[in-house]
């Protein structure tokens, strides 16, 4: 006790709630601030298959176990597919349910992306080509002139951050926990130039929410970023319950757009059936057919990586994309197949989910 006492006071706050909720967990928008996201006015429910088409079995190392086991055994806890807009198998373990809200980790990238897109189309922001600093003029003196919103988008920005949830010192750590994301983020630097080589880091997908902020305030904009996207998607979309965006603090503060959007699993769900059908949804186009083009496909140019694209995995060459969190949350999806996939657990439990996803999905067609 004496040591967590000591961290306490030699780290201050933040290395001390690091302590205190330990490791990230699914459960961890009860223990942040946060903007509500209301359900929509007119909700939109997915059709449920009669009968349903679901997985039986699955094959690991040779050995066929019941697939709805296999989900259990490895700390699942919400399991849906759905295809062209049916749900075709679904499945909750451990007390989870249709109403249950689950922390989306890192999948929010993924929605910050949305909304850079729909920013983009409303005239809010410019285009990709954008330097950072139009926006977070502070960044000026650390060498940020030459970085682009597609930098940031594509991970290839060259920020100097430690993605690192274990190390109560690190920075995403401090990002995750802290209190001033403000001042962290007026204070990033770059450890190489921009559109040297693709990086996995958090700090860009949060730089993109002040992005964000910033422009809406630039043209008179009062609205948080959670109001934004309740406006532009959420409402659209028809989700049917109460969500949230977790904050760093409770009083001005801002919106942790590198995790932490907070849902069921139906409603993620329709994020990636949004995407499935190339940005429109029940006869509206929320986000450009192109934004959502140019940001599931491989490009390997300017130091991206054919495996990452605008804040979206593409774990193959024929078309598949995901979001995806660090507990194993996922939203997979199949233009092909017209398929999308949720997976939401405590953990990922050892199994490489989208080898999972692609599996299941060539039983759903050809």
């Amino acid at each position: 006790m004496w040591l967590i006492g000591a961290m306490f006071l030699l780290g201050g706050c933040t290395v001390g709630r690091f302590f205190l909720y330990n490791f990230a967990d699914t459960r961890d928008h009860r223990k942040f601030p946060s903007r509500e996201l209301g359900p929509s006015a007119l909700p939109y429910t997915y059709a449920i298959s009669e009968p349903e088409k679901a997985p039986r079995t699955i094959t690991v190392a040779g050995k066929e176990t019941p697939f709805d086991d296999y989900l259990e055994r490895h700390a699942t806890v919400a399991f849906l597919i759905i295809q062209r807009d049916t749900i075709k198998y679904e499945r909750y373990f451990k007390g989870y349910d249709p109403a249950h809200v689950h922390t989306s980790f890192s999948m929010a990238k993924s929605v910050m992306s949305m909304l850079i897109g729909c920013a983009i189309a409303d005239g809010i922001i410019g285009d990709v080509q954008q330097p950072v600093t139009d926006f977070v003029p502070e960044l000026k003196k650390n060498g940020f002139d030459a970085v682009t919103l597609e930098h940031v988008l594509q991970m290839t920005s060259g920020l100097d951050f430690s993605e690192s949830y274990v190390n109560p010192f690190g920075t995403a750590a401090r990002y995750y926990y802290g209190r001033r994301l403000y001042r962290y983020m007026e204070h990033m630097k770059l450890k190489r130039q921009p559109g040297e080589r693709f990086e996995y880091v958090s700090g860009n997908s949060q730089l993109l929410g002040l992005i964000l902020e910033r422009a809406l305030r630039a043209k008179g904009d009062q609205r948080t970023i959670t109001q934004y996207l309740q406006d532009r998607l959420w409402s659209p979309l028809g989700m049917e319950y109460p969500s949230s965006w977790s904050i760093d603090r409770k009083d001005g503060g801002i919106e942790k757009t590198f995790c932490c959007l907070n849902a069921p699993a139906r409603d993620f769900a329709k994020l990636g059936s949004l995407y499935l059908h190339q940005g429109a949804w029940r006869g509206k186009q929320l986000v450009p057919e192109a934004w959502v083009e140019r940001s599931t496909m491989v490009d390997t140019t300017n130091g991206s990586a054919p495996r990452y694209q605008y804040q979206w995995w593409l774990p193959s060459r024929e078309g598949d994309f995901m979001a995806e969190g660090i507990l194993g949350q996922y939203i997979y999806v199949d233009p092909m197949r017209e398929l999308v996939i949720v997976r939401l657990g405590k953990k990922p439990g050892g199994v490489p989910w989208a080898q999972v996803f692609r599996s299941l999905g060539k039983s759903y067609g050809p």
